[in-house]
C-alpha cells in the first residue's frame, strides 16, 4: 500500500472511531435497582437506585409503576450516591405483590436494565431483570420456589459481550498470540487476575475512582496496539515473548472495571457471595464465547486466503489481515483521549 492509501486509511479509521467510540465507551452496567423488602404483611421497605443521565447530575426519567392497590405511605426521602439517585419509602399493597405485576415506565426509551428483587414476607426472594423491550415481570405466586439466583449469571454474560473496551483488549491479545498453548495460557491469566480484583472490589477490599479505572483500561489497550505493531514488523518484546504474564498484570486492572457493574447494583451483603460467584462465571462465559467466535473468523479467513483470487492485489489481503489491529489502535487512542481529558475535568 503507497503512502496515499495508507493515508486515507488513517483517516477513514480515525473519522470512524470518532463517530462510534462514544458510543461504544458507554457500554459500563449502569442498571436501576428496585429492591422491595416485605416486612409485615403487604408493608414493603422500598429502595429505588436511578443511575444518572451520562456524567451530569439529571435523574433518569424512569420510574417504577406498581399495582393499582399498592399506595406509598408518606413521602418518598431521596438522596444522592455517587454517580445514581436513591428514593427509600414505605409502600403499602394489602392483596401482597405476589403474583402481581411491576413495570417501569419510560424504561423502552433508555438502553439500560432494572434489577428487580422482591423479599417476601416468607423469607422467599425472586430476582428478575427489566428491559427496554420488557418493562415489566409478572411476580411469583406465593407457592412459588425460590426464583432468579441465575438473573447475576446473564447480567455478567450482558456485561462483558457490552464491554467493549475489554472485549477489544481480548481482541489485541489474540493478535499478538499465535501458539495455540500460549493462546490459553494467557487467556487463563486474563480470567484469574480479573476473577481476583473483581472478588475484592465486590467485598470492599479495593476501592479505585471509576473514572481512572476507564483511562488506565483506555491505555491498556493502547498498550497493546503498540505491541500489534511490533510483532507486524518481526520484533520482539517482553509483551510477545510472555503475554500471559501482561494478560495477568492487565487483568487485574479490568476486573476493577468488572466490579463497577455488580457494585452498581447495592446487593445486600448476605446475597453477595451467590452474585459474585454467578456474575464472574456469566462474565468468563461470555469472554470465552468471543475468543470462539474470534477463532472461528480466523480460520474461516485463512480459508478463503487460500482461495484468493491471483488477478487480486496482495496489499488488500494484508490490509485486510491487518484491519482488527487499525481497530484496537484506533479505539484505545480515542477512548485513551476521551477518558483522560474527563478524568482531568472532574480532577478540575
Amino acid at each position: 500500500m503507497n503512502a496515499i492509501g495508507r493515508l486515507i486509511l488513517a483517516v477513514a479509521l480515525a473519522i470512524t472511531a470518532a463517530l462510534l467510540a462514544p458510543r461504544l465507551a458507554a457500554h459500563e452496567l449502569q442498571p436501576a435497582f428496585l429492591d422491595l423488602r416485605e416486612g409485615t404483611p403487604g408493608t414493603y421497605a422500598l429502595s429505588w437506585k436511578l443511575p444518572s443521565i451520562g456524567r451530569s447530575d439529571r435523574r433518569m426519567p424512569i420510574a417504577p409503576v406498581f399495582p393499582a392497590s399498592c399506595r406509598l405511605l408518606g413521602e418518598a426521602r431521596s438522596s444522592r450516591a455517587d454517580t445514581a439517585w436513591i428514593d427509600t419509602a414505605t409502600l403499602e399493597c394489602p392483596n401482597g405483590l405476589a403474583g402481581q405485576i411491576l413495570a417501569v415506565d419510560g424504561l423502552s426509551a433508555f438502553a439500560t436494565d432494572v434489577l428487580v428483587r422482591v423479599q417476601h414476607h416468607s423469607g422467599r426472594v425472586e430476582t428478575h431483570v427489566l428491559k427496554p423491550l420488557q418493562p415489566s415481570v409478572t411476580l411469583q405466586p406465593t407457592a412459588s420456589t425460590e426464583h432468579g439466583a441465575g438473573v447475576y449469571f446473564r447480567l455478567g454474560v450482558e456485561h462483558i459481550l457490552t464491554g467493549f473496551d475489554h472485549l477489544l483488549f481480548v481482541l489485541g491479545l489474540l493478535l499478538i498470540v499465535r501458539d495455540r498453548w500460549m493462546l490459553i495460557k494467557t487467556v487463563s491469566a486474563f480470567t484469574l487476575a480479573h476473577s481476583i480484583t473483581l472478588a475484592a472490589a465486590t467485598v470492599g477490599q479495593v476501592a479505585i475512582s471509576p473514572a481512572l479505572i476507564e483511562a488506565l483500561i483506555a491505555l491498556s489497550i493502547l498498550f497493546l496496539a503498540l505491541e500489534i505493531v511490533r510483532r507486524w514488523r518481526g520484533g520482539t518484546s517482553f509483551t510477545i515473548r510472555h503475554p500471559w504474564a501482561v494478560a495477568f498484570a492487565f487483568g487485574l486492572l479490568h476486573g476493577l472495571g468488572f466490579a463497577s457493574g455488580l457494585l452498581e447494583l447495592g446487593i445486600p451483603k448476605d446475597e453477595i457471595p451467590l452474585a459474585l460467584l454467578l456474575f464472574n462465571l456469566g462474565v468468563e462465559a461470555g469472554q470465552l464465547g468471543f475468543v470462539a467466535v474470534i477463532l472461528a473468523l480466523e480460520s474461516a479467513f485463512h480459508r478463503l486466503c487460500r482461495q484468493w483470487p491471483a488477478q487480486w492485489p496482495a496489499q488488500w489481503l494484508v490490509l485486510l489481515q491487518r484491519l482488527p489491529g487499525y481497530w484496537v489502535g484506533s479505539l484505545g487512542a480515542f477512548w485513551a483521549i476521551q477518558r483522560i481529558a474527563m478524568l482531568f475535568k472532574g480532577v478540575v
